[in-house]
């Protein structure tokens, strides 16, 4: 099947900066939307960015402007610049992905990042 990993997590001070990827991986045919979504405790898990595999992306309120995401076709991999970082960006990260596999079209997720920012 398809295997989604997410990396780059971390502990940062207010105002820095972090770099999140992820790489999918396994019986992979295509790859149409891939986004970043991230949860807190008690609330529902929400979009962050999203980008076709045509380059077209959309943001959250929330982060445009301070977050980009970009992707590499050609290895299967999506990225979340972070900048500017508020100590309410602090969430775990996941890493979603619309993939053709061995099965057809599915919905795949990652295991989560933690980010967490310090004020």
């Amino acid at each position: 099947q398809v295997q989604l990993v997410e990396s780059g997590g971390g502990l940062v001070q207010a105002g820095g900066s972090l770099r999140l990827s992820c790489a999918a991986s396994g019986s992979i045919f295509s790859i149409n939307r891939m986004g970043w979504y991230r949860q807190t405790p008690g609330k529902q898990r929400e979009l962050v960015a999203i980008i076709t595999s045509a380059g077209t992306t959309n943001y959250a309120d929330s982060v445009r402007g301070r977050f980009t995401i970009s992707r590499d076709n050609a290895k299967n991999m999506v990225y979340l610049q972070m900048n500017s970082l508020k100590p309410e960006d602090t969430a775990v990260y996941y890493c979603n992905a619309d993939a053709q596999g061995a099965t057809g079209w599915n919905g795949y997720w990652g295991q989560g990042t933690q980010v967490t920012v310090s004020s």
